[in-house]
């Protein structure tokens, strides 16, 4: 196993550590507010200290940074609908819902920029597709025992797509950079733009202040000690998650970057059925699971990079 491999695999329980901590800070009688408020904004300074500090390249984008701002946005919006399911209904599937959204990107890429930017939806695709669709459903159906299961559909449902959004966004960035006669990519921004490093940075300022503004508004009141502990320490998590995550890719060999993210997105959906069921004793239906991982496997792994024709 590589080392680019052997970081996005940490970096995936890392993240589900993470998750954890919301878990526990809603037990503590707090809310997913004021832990995504606390989070947010702690990912936001290690987004600096990993981005213009770490290289060094502090060039201001206006174009990049409102991109990032409206990713923002994005992000703020799917972690309060994630945050909602977790309060109303099983958490580990919640965070399975969202890891397995990493099949649909590509469809939306396929729809927005088509094979002349080098996106193919193929048989793998759909069947990828199909396999989490299915797992998701089989899994919630023998999961959602207890609580407003309208409530934690909606809001499940509502995150899976909003995570899925989010990534476009991501890969949206990464077209710019790799394309610089970029036309049919709908915006104007040249590479040098597209390279700033405060791009992730203001995506998670957004993220926070929005997390800021919500919590004041719902809770009008301090957040407790058990939700700023918690907030911080699923704050460094995700932090080194996302840490562990870039240096996997700068690392990873060309067959290593065909698999990492697909791994990535298991490693988050294992790690929180097995603490959901260690530590919960949530009914994990490692059956549908399956489904759900070998979904994204086959979805999201680039074949033609694996076996070269």
């Amino acid at each position: 196993m590589g080392l680019g491999v052997q970081l996005m695999l940490l970096a995936g329980v890392c993240v589900a550590i993470s998750n954890f901590c919301m878990r526990k800070s809603v037990d503590a009688g707090g809310s997913s507010k004021a832990f995504l408020m606390v989070q947010l904004f702690l990912t936001f300074i290690v987004a600096i200290l990993l981005n213009p500090v770490r290289s060094g390249d502090y060039s201001w984008s206006y174009s990049m940074g409102c991109f990032g701002l409206v990713g923002g946005l994005v992000l703020a919006f799917m972690m309060y609908s994630l945050g909602k399911a977790v309060e109303s209904g099983p958490a580990s599937l919640s965070f399975a819902m969202l890891s397995s959204a990493t099949v649909m990107p590509i469809l939306f890429m396929v729809i927005l920029f088509g094979s002349s930017f080098g996106f193919v939806y193929n048989i793998f695709n759909a069947a990828g597709s199909f396999l989490v669709v299915a797992g998701i459903i089989w899994a919630g159906w023998d999961s959602i025992s207890t609580g407003d299961k309208r409530k934690w559909l909606l809001f499940a449902v509502l995150a899976f797509f909003l995570h899925a959004v989010f990534l476009v966004f991501m890969q949206w960035r990464a077209l710019i950079i790799n394309f610089p006669n970029h036309q049919g990519l709908f915006l104007n921004f040249d590479i040098q733009a597209a390279k700033s490093q405060w791009f992730m940075p203001m995506v998670f300022l957004a993220a926070s202040m929005i997390q800021v503004i919500i919590y004041v508004i719902t809770q009008k009141k301090w957040p407790s000690n058990a939700e700023v502990l918690y907030g911080t320490l699923g704050g460094i998590a995700n932090g080194i998650g996302t840490f562990l995550m870039i240096r996997s890719t700068e690392v990873s060999t060309p067959l290593e970057h065909a698999m990492i993210f697909p791994l990535f997105a298991v490693s988050i959906m294992v790690s929180c059925n097995i603490w959901g069921q260690a530590i919960y004793k949530e009914k994990v239906n490692w059956k549908a699971t399956s489904f759900c991982i070998l979904g994204v496997l086959i979805g999201t792994l680039d074949w033609s990079v694996i076996f070269p024709a």
